[in-house]
Formats: structure tokens, sequence, C-alpha cells
């Protein structure tokens, strides 16, 4: 190579490098990121213990962004599978880390504002938009102390026709007392919680375990009582894919199941469900199933203790997402669909759970599962000392509705045709 040729191949490669390139700056480089990735939660009102709006807002935690995004503590992500496997995957892309580290290694510097991306609008109250009907719980105390079983309450609905909704959202009205919230549908001639009046709540006294595709329930919903949606902190709004829709009958009534915490000081709450119609009968039924397991029996200090559970499809279903649910003691879990023929087919696998946040992984191509098909979750516990969010580990630990207690359950959010008898789509678990 001739002394020009290196001369030019060094200029090239001294343009081509970071220090070369324009300096990383917020308007232009990281607003349009936190924009697209952290807003959904780092707002005014939202559970971002910080909202990141702005460069004033932005700026002191610099660093803290830059560790939290290298080490993909955040956005909170916690499948392992290939990119595009699920169309609500937040995770950043490997670029994007980079501009956040450079700007909190340069100082933060906010560069020009007309650079900056429009304001990203965010819908105020309601997720789902203006509900098309709101039923409200009645007003709930809250005291200062103690553990509060699950706590119930009975809503009509007063539909005189079958209403298909397109979205559902669960608004608490105190979040700071709100563990999660689930709300169910009643049919009219159903006898679940008959025995309790609507409007007053109630905590059932019979607390025999039964598993019904609604969700594991102390109360002993069936496989009629399907839970519509729910409230997890860091969970957004149970929206259908267009063309499905989730069934409330004629003359239902709305079961509020609520967990509520104490937090030190007495408080009130008043929950609220909001519904979007769907515009036409949908083709499909959006219904929540689940393979669970309530005999486990985790021993005191094991570090690693497997239960596994499964659910029998007696329908061809249409899998849309799936999640799985464990408390303090969850280390991983795994969802998988055996085929009729024999082949496994992986769905979801979470080897580092977080009881913190309770994901679901909606699926960015919906898959056909075949009557006959096995849907399988294979979880592992850890009790033992070595476990920082453990509550007791000499305990034996077994099923039960408090976070000290322990669940395990894979959910999974399938569609079937709209006259389906749900009591036909699980077969066996």
């Amino acid at each position: 190579m001739t002394r020009t040729a290196i001369v030019a191949a060094f200029v090239l490669a001294v343009a081509a490098s970071p220090q070369a390139q324009q300096p990383v700056t917020f308007y232009r480089d990281v607003l349009p990121i936190l924009q697209s990735r952290c807003q959904t939660c780092h707002r005014p009102g939202e559970i971002g213990p910080m909202p990141l709006g702005s460069y004033e807002e932005a700026r002191p935690y610099a660093r803290a962004i830059k560790q939290a995004t290298a080490t993909r503590k955040m956005p909170p992500w916690n499948a392992d599978a290939p990119a595009g496997r699920f169309h609500n995957d937040p995770s950043l892309a490997p670029r994007e880390i980079e501009i956040l580290a450079a700007w909190a290694d340069a100082g933060a510097p906010a560069g020009v504002v007309t650079d900056a991306p429009p304001p990203r609008a965010f819908a105020q109250g309601w997720t789902i938009g203006k509900p098309d009907v709101v039923f409200e719980a009645a007003p709930y105390q809250v005291p200062a102390s103690g553990a509060i079983e699950y706590t119930y309450l009975i809503v009509p609905t007063g539909f005189t026709e079958d209403r298909w909704m397109s979205a559902a959202e669960v608004r608490p009205g105190n979040r700071g007392v709100m563990h999660h919230a689930n709300v169910y549908v009643r049919e009219r001639d159903s006898n679940w919680l008959r025995e309790y009046p609507a409007g007053k709540w109630f905590i059932p006294q019979e607390r025999g375990q039964r598993f019904g595709l609604g969700g594991a329930s102390s109360a002993g919903a069936s496989a009629r009582e399907q839970m519509i949606a729910g409230y997890i902190p860091g969970r957004p709004a149970k929206q259908v894919p267009s063309g499905y829709g989730m069934l409330v009958p004629a003359g239902a009534d709305l079961i509020f199941q609520m967990h509520y915490t104490t937090n030190g000081t007495p408080a009130a709450d008043r929950t609220k469900i909001g519904f979007v119609f769907a515009k036409d009968r949908p083709g499909k039924r959006v219904i929540r199933i689940q393979a669970s397991n309530a005999d486990f029996v985790i021993p005191p200090g094991a570090s690693s203790h497997p239960v596994s559970a499964t659910a029998l499809l007696g329908v061809e279903c249409e899998l849309i997402d799936a999640y799985p649910h464990m408390h303090f003691r969850g280390r991983s879990m795994s969802l998988a669909a055996r085929l009729p023929g024999g082949r496994d087919e992986p769905l979801v696998n979470v080897p580092r759970y977080d009881f913190n946040w309770q994901l679901v992984y909606e699926f960015a191509d919906r898959m056909k599962l075949p009557k006959g098909t096995l849907l399988t979750a294979d979880a592992t516990f850890d009790n033992s000392p070595s476990n920082r969010l453990n509550p007791n580990p000499k305990a034996s630990v077994r099923w039960g509705d408090q976070s000290w207690e322990e669940m395990m359950v894979g959910f999974f959010d399938v569609a079937v045709p709209p006259d389906t008898d749900l009591r036909t789509v699980v077969i066996r678990q």
C-alpha cells in the first residue's frame, strides 16, 4: 500500500469513528427513544417512579438510565425468545442502548430544542379511549395494617342483550393499596356466589380450591365464569384483535375480585371497569384458559423445586398470548404446546421470573392449536435464603392467595368460535 493510500485509509477511519460523529444530545437522539420505549410507564399518573417527558425530568437520571438499559433491566421484558416472536416486545436495540450510554457519558447534553420530535400523545385516564360503558365498584375502606383476604363485589350489568367487547380496562381508584384486581363475568343462570347480595363487599366463606377457564379462584369460579379483564401494575389494558371479541351475555353480572394491601395509612379505593363495544358480531370469541397445579408443597430451603401442570384441549383454539403467574418464590417457567402426534412447540420461556413484572407475551403470529393439544407449564421455585424476596425460607409452602404463599399457573388467551360451550374447551387439567 502506498503512503497516499495509507493516509487516505486513516482519514476514512477517523471520520467513521464515534469521536468524529456528532455528539449525542437529548432532543435529537435520546428523546425519541424515551418516547417510544419508556414514557408509557414513565409519565405522570403511571407506574414509573419518575416521569421522563422532558430534558429537565430525564437529566438527573442519565446514568441510572444507562445502567438500567445496559443490563436490560429496563424496559422490563423477561421472556427468552428471538426478536419478532412477540409483537409487544419493548426491548431496546443495541444501537439504542449505545446512544443512551453515550449521552450519559458525555454529561447528558441537551442539544437544540428544535431537534425534538413532537410530544407523544397519551390518553388521559382511559388508555382504551372513551369507554362505551363504565361500571364502578362500591367504595372500599382499606385499613392501615393487617392482611386482607380476597374481597368480592357483585355488580349487575343490566344488559338486555348479549354485548361483545373489543377492549376492557380496569382502573383502580387508589393504586397505592391495590395489589391486583380481576373482573369476572357471571352468566345469569350461573350459581356462582349466588348466596351473596349484589352491591356489598364480601369475603367468601368457602375457600376450597377449584379451577376454571377464568383463572384460579379461592371462591370457586368454574369454566363459565370468564375473567374478562384485570389490573396488575405495569400491565396494559385488555384489547383483542380486530374481528375478535369478549362476550358479556344478556343478564350477566360482573364480579369484582380485589386483592388489597395495607401500607400503614388508612386509604379508600373505588375501582371501575370500562368497555369498548365491538362494532360487529365477531368471528371469534377470546377466552382465557390455564394449566395450573395447586397440589404442590415446596420444601424449606429448596432452591429449584420443580412443579408442572397441563391442560388438554377439547376443541381447536387459536393462541393469542400467554403468561406465567407465580409469587415471590417463583424462579422460572416455560410454557409449551405438545401437538397431536407428539411434536413439542415452545411458546414462552421465562428463565428469570420477576413477581414485580407479570407480563403478557403477545404472539406476533397467532398459532392454531388443534383439538388434543396438551398445554404444559413447567416451573421452578426458589425457597432458599439466597432468594432476597423469600418471605420465609424455613416454611413449607403451598398454594394460597397471599403473596407469601404461592401459585403456579400458566395462562393462555385463546380464540374459539363464538358459540363454543366453554365447558368443552379444556377436558383435562
